[in-house]
């Protein structure tokens, strides 16, 4: 995350999608404002190329919607980041109840945590302990809803709690068994876990900032766009849903 990465209204957001776009190997009108070309890349997706599945039974649900939707969007993020926080309530949400609700668009959250938040590796932590009974949906809402507040104490705990039953808690801290200082996570992941004697869930926050690494993830949040085979160009920054939902509209004709 880089704070310049900020959204700075419809303009910035316009900006923002033509240079993720660049690259044109067709063209199209996104709406009567602009017209702009859309690179893409035939191919497996990121996971695919990494030769491992997102979706296999032994690792944590992160995603909305159905599998099924034309559209598949990942998203790489920090739970710590601003502009993260920014993407998810203006961007992600209205998206959620829109087209992921009516099945067009199905969305993947990679974790990617930068070393500039202390607390950024342990909330991936937790997201994906949760993730493990169901429950990442409620616990990536309120780490976002309540990002200033545990951001600044680091009692992640206090909002993942608040976001399920107390059975289901139970059951999210055993995941979290030997992860020890999650301090010293957002300095040398590697570094804390062997100390720690490992923390399960960094095994599936590595192997999303890997496949990050192969995007490159620059600056967060990045979002990567398949649709019926194609790879469009990653994009990092905050575009509007308003913008994205003319992207996707376009998308969905071809």
């Amino acid at each position: 995350m880089n704070n310049q990465m900020q959204a700075s209204g419809e303009n910035g957001s316009r900006g923002r999608l033509a240079g993720w776009v660049r690259r044109t190997t067709w063209a199209f009108a996104v709406t009567s404002i602009f017209a702009i070309g859309i690179g893409w890349h035939p191919g497996a997706s990121a996971e695919q190329a990494a030769g491992k599945s997102s979706e296999s039974a032994s690792i944590p649900a992160k995603a909305y919607g159905s599998k099924d939707a034309p559209i598949r969007l990942e998203v790489f993020s920090d739970y710590q980041c601003p502009s993260c926080r920014a993407f998810y309530e203006q961007t992600l949400r209205p998206m959620i109840n829109d087209y992921v609700a009516a099945g067009k668009v199905y969305i993947v959250h990679r974790d990617f945590p930068l070393s500039m938040h202390k607390y950024g590796y342990e909330s991936a932590r937790w997201a994906n302990a949760a993730a493990r009974i169901g429950k990442f949906q409620e616990v990536e809402a309120a780490l976002y809803d309540n990002q200033d507040a545990w951001a600044g104490n680091g009692d992640i705990e206090k909002y993942v709690s608040a976001a399920m039953s107390p059975s289901e808690f139970k059951r999210v801290e055993k995941f979290m068994e030997g992860c020890g200082d999650q301090s010293l996570a957002s300095i040398a992941p590697g570094a804390a876990a062997q100390a720690n004697h490992g923390c399960a869930e960094d095994a599936f926050i590595d192997q999303d900032k890997a496949l990050g690494n192969q995007v490159p993830v620059q600056a967060t949040p990045t979002v990567v766009i398949y649709y019926k085979g194609k790879k469009y160009s990653a994009a990092s920054g905050v575009v509007s849903w308003t913008i994205l939902k003319q992207f996707f509209d376009q998308l969905l004709t071809q």
